[in-house]
Order: structure tokens, then C-alpha cells, then sequence
């Protein structure tokens, strides 16, 4: 019952390829040359993944990615169903990574990864500034951290013991 669940949400879920790359292993019999993919999978309602794979062919490393990233699938805390709560900010090897809500009608405002994390997550009004390192792959990571770092009114009162009037 909880697998079918499981495999029903996989198949909503919509994926975007962040990076696709070339690495060498020097042999002592030459070199051996073998793709890495990073991929996003977000059903655009609050969901999002972020998964790498490595492989011989394009392909597969990218199959490899989005079975990687559907098991790491988390949920995002979004404030009227378009924005994030407050701001965050997130560090992830030299790539920091700051969000924003937005005004609505404002749009996503952010770059490359970071934007392909947003759009996947549900995100429609938020400001992203990219500073630091600009490695997709890390500035990608950095983004879904600062997505998991929202923390909505109705959370923080839970926590608190008390109720949202009382914030």
C-alpha cells in the first residue's frame, strides 16, 4: 500500500537536468572517460529532489541521477502557495546560495540551477542571489537547503506550544 503511494508521487514528479559532465580516471593503460549527471525532480507543489549518477553512456548516468534524486524527494514549506516564508541563506562547499520572497506577479528571479530547483519546487514569486562559487551542482544543492530551511508561522507555533495569534 505505502510502496504504491510512493511509486504514484515518482510518477508525477517532473525532471530537470542541471549538469551533465565529463570525467577522466588516468589508467596506466590511458585514460577512461565516464559522464556524471545531476538532475532535479519536483512536482511543482511543493516536492523537490536533487540526485547524481555516473555512468559510461549520457544516458544512464542521467536514468542513474533521477532514480537518485527521487529517493531524496523532501517537502518545501511554501507560504501562500507561491512564495517562501522568510528569508534563508544556505552554504553548500564555496556556493552560498540566498533566497527571498517576492511580491506577487514578481516572478523567479534567480539563475541557472538555482532557478531549475525553484520552478521544480513550486516556487512562483522569490528572489535568489548566487554568491560565492557559481558550480551549478553546488549552487543547486545550496538552493534546496535554503528551501529546507523554511519554516512556516503554523510550524514555529507548533513548536513553540502556542498559537499563531500569540507570534
Amino acid at each position: 500500500m505505502r510502496n504504491q503511494k510512493m511509486e504514484q508521487k515518482k510518477n508525477l514528479l517532473e525532471e530537470k537536468v542541471i549538469s551533465i559532465t565529463r570525467v577522466t580516471k588516468v589508467t596506466s593503460g590511458g585514460r577512461h572517460f565516464r559522464f556524471s549527471a545531476t538532475v532535479a525532480v519536483g512536482n511543482r507543489k511543493g516536492l523537490i529532489g536533487i540526485g547524481s549518477g555516473k555512468a559510461n553512456e549520457v544516458p544512464e548516468a542521467i536514468k542513474k541521477a533521477i532514480q537518485a534524486a527521487n529517493k531524496n524527494v523532501t517537502k518545501v514549506a511554501l507560504s501562500e502557495g507561491r512564495t517562501i516564508p522568510h528569508e534563508a541563506t544556505a552554504k553548500v562547499g564555496r556556493a552560498v546560495v540566498l533566497i527571498k520572497p517576492a511580491q506577487e506577479g514578481r516572478g523567479i528571479i534567480a539563475g541557472g540551477a538555482a532557478r531549475a530547483v525553484l520552478e521544480l519546487a513550486g516556487v512562483k514569486d522569490i528572489v535568489s542571489k548566487s554568491l560565492g562559487s557559481n558550480t551549478q551542482v553546488n549552487v543547486a544543492k545550496a538552493t534546496l537547503e535554503a528551501l529546507k530551511m523554511q519554516r512556516t508561522p503554523e510550524h514555529i507555533a507548533e513548536l513553540r506550544g502556542k498559537k499563531v495569534e500569540e507570534l
